[in-house]
């Protein structure tokens, strides 16, 4: 079969064009923006891209056309598929018939941590033997891609809440119909489709749902969200990740290592390289949903002691000069605030230099700023690229004080980062997007100081 992908080059539907192509497909596809690093992939698998909408791609005559949620009404190749009456299909919908219909599925969903999590849970089925397919929103650095489909009848997705396509407006996930589901955490996020807390908790129930008797939910006990969801009703097995009740941590003097509990029983202790409280609770989900699927606990911590993270979370992109610059996803208050504070605990007394870019739609919207202050207060110094935005961010980071700049210049923003940074520094870099390269500009500068 011949599919042509509407967005191809956004992440899930990337990886459901990679999924497609390892499937016997023919893959074609389109975006408004095509361009490496996503490009070179999808070439690389021999899939032939085009650039922008033109409707003149119907001439392709694919078999189907695999719409992305980036493509709306009015997009000049959709309107003329509509018009012509040719088969379409939403990405997750044609994921879900032709992909994970007959596979234990082990879906991760959750505000923060979807891809970390999911890459922990299917590095250990990796590491286990049991050789899982995969989805991920993100590059998994044990794997090096970010989807591939297998032969085991385990697949492990990356759970996303955002909806489907502009002709359903469902979260992704009701079409996945897991096995095994873990609720990681849920507060407001995504203000450009969802009104409330409340309109997203309905999604997650709508997930919850979908989950049969003989299933497993792993939710975090910590979130009042996740339990007015499975308040509303719930027809499976829950384990809960609080430490009253189901799975813990016990951390000691050593930040590096921990034990993992099971209703009170220590099933062993983990010694990695991560950092923070968040990426304890990813674990321990992880270790959970893998038991789930027949991976003891034992073996499933044994894995991620050499588990090597996700690109793009605290990822070193360089040290110069006893400098160290570290790239994270973090787009939201709270995953920002997980990782200044999870490298406070991880560098002590060093300084932390906090760069951020508010990309999100949600950010955007300026609906949680008053969150952001609070966010970046474990930071040292705080920089922000504002360019874009309707809200004054100056403003609202008025109560940093003097540890906070805003630039809506990006080589301005690089170049007043290199002026202030010295040895022992950790300067942490935010974005959900590519941030104008910042990264490799502020390491050029700290190579070069004479173009300062």
């Amino acid at each position: 079969m011949h599919i042509h992908i509407l967005g191809i080059c956004g992440t899930f539907m990337g990886g459901v064009a990679v999924i497609a192509k390892q499937a016997g497909h023919t893959v074609t596809g389109c975006d408004a923006n095509v361009y490496p690093p996503m490009s070179s992939q999808l070439e690389a698998q021999g899939i032939g891209l085009t650039e922008g909408w033109d409707p003149s791609q119907t001439e392709l005559k694919p078999d189907l056309f695999v719409i992305g949620n980036v493509v709306s009404r009015g997009n000049p190749l959709m309107e003329e598929i509509l018009n012509q009456g040719l088969p379409y299909v939403s990405g997750p919908q044609w994921l879900a018939e032709n992909v994970l219909r007959n596979n234990w599925v082990l879906a991760v969903a959750g505000t923060h941590g979807k891809t970390t999590t999911s890459a922990m849970l299917a590095w250990i089925l990796e590491y286990a033997g049991l050789n899982p397919g995969f989805l991920i929103g993100g590059v998994p650095l044990d794997f090096g891609v970010s989807a591939r489909i297998t032969e085991s009848g385990f697949f492990v997705i990356e759970a996303d809440e955002y909806d489907t396509a502009f002709f359903d407006k469902r979260s992704k996930f009701v079409h996945y119909r897991p096995r095994t589901a873990v609720l990681n955490n849920l507060e407001f996020d995504h203000a450009d489709i969802f009104v409330d807390l409340a309109a997203i908790e309905t999604q997650f129930h709508h997930l919850v749902r979908t989950i049969p008797g003989n299933g497993l939910i792993v939710a975090n006990g910590s979130e009042a969200s996740l339990r007015r969801v499975l308040e509303r009703g719930c027809w499976t097995p829950v384990e809960w990740l609080d430490r009253d009740n189901g799975w813990s941590v016990q951390t000691g003097e050593d930040v590096s290592a921990f034990d993992v509990l099971c209703g009170g029983e220590v099933q062993g202790c983990l010694e990695w390289k991560l950092s923070g409280q968040h990426n304890r609770m990813n674990a321990l989900a992880a270790v959970a949903a893998a038991r789930h699927a027949g991976v003891p606990s034992a073996v499933a911590i044994e894995a991620l002691g050499v588990f090597k993270n996700v690109k793009r979370r605290m990822e070193v992109r360089g040290e110069i000069n006893g400098i160290t610059v570290y790239d994270d996803f973090a787009h939201h208050p709270t995953a920002i605030e997980t990782t200044v504070t999870g490298l406070r605990a991880a560098v002590g007394e060093a300084r932390i230099v906090a760069v951020f870019e508010p990309r999100s739609n949600t950010m955007k919207m300026g609906s949680v700023k008053q969150a952001l202050p609070d966010s970046v207060a474990a930071a040292d110094l705080v920089f922000c690229y504002t360019k874009g935005l309707d809200w004054d961010v100056s403003e609202t980071l008025r109560p940093l004080g003097t540890k906070s700049q805003c630039f809506d210049d990006i080589d301005a923003l690089a170049g007043a980062v290199a002026a202030v940074v010295r040895s022992g520094d950790h300067v942490v870099i935010m974005s959900n997007g590519g941030f104008g390269n910042v990264h490799e500009k502020l390491l050029h500068l700290l190579r070069t100081p004479d173009v300062r």
